[in-house]
């Protein structure tokens, strides 16, 4: 056990910055040999035209200008245009990429809370919990859950300047603030908590309501009022930004994600002290006991009141709650993003909440200094250690796509996801039968609509053009905003020369997703062949713009669109 007092202060953080990047490294080492998941990866980098064309003005725009299967992330867009650039499609560098981010939040937390309190050993285990919680890994080994560690990172970079702010107040630190949290706000919307973190840090540890005199409820909204009209500003711009959605959820009704959120919250809260049975994907419960639901809200309003009570005695406490609770809310799924439950990425920021409580609390139940002393360190390493180890093992499952579901299926039960991409992974080394299989019970557990669309595909594929279609219909059933049914259904009316049809299902693909480049494509060339020039050259070019010029090309070859740019 190292000797404290042979340390100077500063050889003890220049000591547990070089831990935490080292064991964190070592933890995460592995993903550098992981590939991309068929889960959003494929979406979002190895299938996304503007992402694999790197760096350009005219990525710039769309990272900006538009949503992309719903999100708009701008800051997260152009990160991954960089990583293209550098490695291509080897997904290692992508992996990388998440993993530095990790890190440096990482070192920057340890950094704010030691600057904040004085202490070094307790900001050190905050810092390592964050680091090192095996709830944590989906963030860091899933590529596109970039949003999660870019955010972090910048969430830790307005927090440090914003310290920096208060220990001197300056309106150019005040600007760092504001700038370094726009940059957050560009990666990821929900850090729109943030100024609410603020006031909590206000309040411990850096005690500035006790320095204050007057109205401490305008001063603050005062001094935080820009930083909530930004919040506010992001809404706004992501609810009307143009672009659509292709999902395939179902939507869960209202009475359901209610009844789920409290069970939730308790869940996650449960797994931060055991993080067991994780998996990328947890489905919703058919129906929830009304017991468990009354009991889980219960008990929540009693660790809120007890926090509370014990605010003026332990003000950690109460900080630490609140911060748990206030930055889990926005992901909690009363506002529906998904048809999952919960999510292991939506723990990432929250958790530090926990971390301080623990961090402060225990050893101010423990009373003795020798026990502190000899006791509290050797069982704070330990505890860190098999959180360490639990993530290293969990991160291996991360490796490919078939070792991911097939993790999920062993811990979770009815998951129609798991099965429906676990089936695709498979079709992908040519296990068609194994494929079929899976995506056959996804129908029969929750009429998945991407199984039916995904059965259409083996369909296709063996020739049998009317099978594909009545999938494809089903799924469109199933889901009727669901574009890429709707754009292969057209291909497929297009190939047997139904073009009346064929139209529509474009039509009906460039409505529910309006930056869909492969459907203007098409239909700009069954445009060109009907001689309707104005209407396909159009259509090429609004497809090259989105990052697809195959049939402008061919059009200006066959001097069909001689005008066009």
């Amino acid at each position: 056990m190292f000797n404290q007092s042979s340390f100077t202060p500063q050889r003890q953080r220049l000591m547990i910055y070089i831990i935490l990047a080292a064991v964190t490294a070592a933890v995460y080492r592995q993903v550098h040999h992981f590939e991309f998941i068929n889960f959003d990866d494929v979406i979002y980098i190895t299938e996304n035209p503007m992402i694999q064309s790197g760096i350009s003005l005219n990525g710039f725009y769309w990272s900006f200008g538009s949503k992309y299967f719903g999100l708009w992330n701008p800051l997260v867009w152009l990160s991954f245009m960089v990583d293209h650039q550098l490695y291509g499609l080897n997904a290692g560098g992508y992996h990388v990429t998440n993993l530095i981010l990790h890190i440096l939040s990482t070192l920057l937390l340890f950094w704010l809370f030691c600057r904040m309190t004085g202490t070094v050993w307790r900001s050190a285990f905050v810092a390592a919990f964050f680091a090192l919680h095996p709830l944590h890994v989906e963030s860091v080994a899933w590529v596109s859950e970039r949003k999660d560690v870019l955010s972090a990172f910048f969430w830790m970079l307005t927090l440090c300047f914003y310290v920096y702010y208060t220990e001197k107040p300056a309106i150019k630190r005040y600007l760092l603030i504001v700038f370094s949290f726009v940059l957050a706000l560009l990666s990821k919307p929900m850090v729109i908590t943030l100024p609410v973190i603020m006031i909590l840090l206000d309040y411990w540890p850096l005690r500035r309501f006790e320095s204050r005199k007057g109205n401490l409820f305008l001063w603050q909204v005062k001094e935080k009022l820009p930083f909530f009209i930004l919040s506010a500003v992001l809404v706004i711009v992501t609810l009307y930004t143009p672009g659509g959605q292709d999902a395939f959820t179902k939507i869960i009704p209202l009475d359901s994600r209610l009844a789920n959120a409290p069970v939730a919250f308790m869940t996650y809260l449960a797994k931060t002290f055991w993080p067991h049975n994780m998996a990328i994907f947890y489905p919703f419960a058919e129906q929830i006991p009304v017991w468990k639901i009354a009991g889980t809200f219960l008990l929540i309003v009693m660790i809120s009141a007890t926090v509370i009570v014990m605010a003026k005695r332990l003000p950690f406490l109460l900080t630490g709650w609140l911060w748990f609770l206030i930055t889990i809310i926005p992901v909690i799924g009363i506002v529906q993003i998904g048809d999952f439950a919960m999510a292991d990425r939506y723990h990432y920021l929250p958790s530090i909440g926990i971390a301080v409580m623990l961090a402060w609390g225990i050893p101010h139940l423990v009373k003795s200094e020798p026990i502190r002393n000899w006791f509290l360190l050797p069982a704070g390493i330990g505890a860190l250690l098999f959180l360490a180890f639990w993530a290293w093992q969990q991160c291996g499952h991360w490796k490919n796509s078939i070792e991911l579901w097939q993790h999920a299926l062993h811990v979770t039960d009815n998951n129609y996801m798991a099965h429906n991409n676990l089936a695709s992974a498979l079709l992908e080394k040519g296990e068609t039968r194994q494929a079929m299989d899976h995506y056959q019970k996804a129908i029969e557990i929750n009429h998945y609509p991407a199984a039916y669309y995904n059965t259409g595909v083996i369909y296709y594929r063996l020739g049998q053009y009317h099978q594909t279609i009545e999938q494809f219909k089903q799924a469109i059933h199933e889901q009727p905003d669901y574009a890429a049914a709707h754009f292969n259904l057209g291909f497929v009316y297009h190939l047997l020369g139904q073009h009346d049809l064929a139209l529509e299902e474009y039509n009906a693909t460039i409505r529910f997703m309006p930056n869909h480049a492969n459907a203007y494509n098409s239909r700009a060339f069954l445009y060109l062949n009907q001689d309707n020039s104005i209407a396909g050259c159009s259509n090429a070019l609004k497809a090259c713009q989105l990052g697809n010029c195959t049939t402008l090309m061919w059009a200006k070859e066959k001097r069909l669109c001689v005008n066009s740019p």
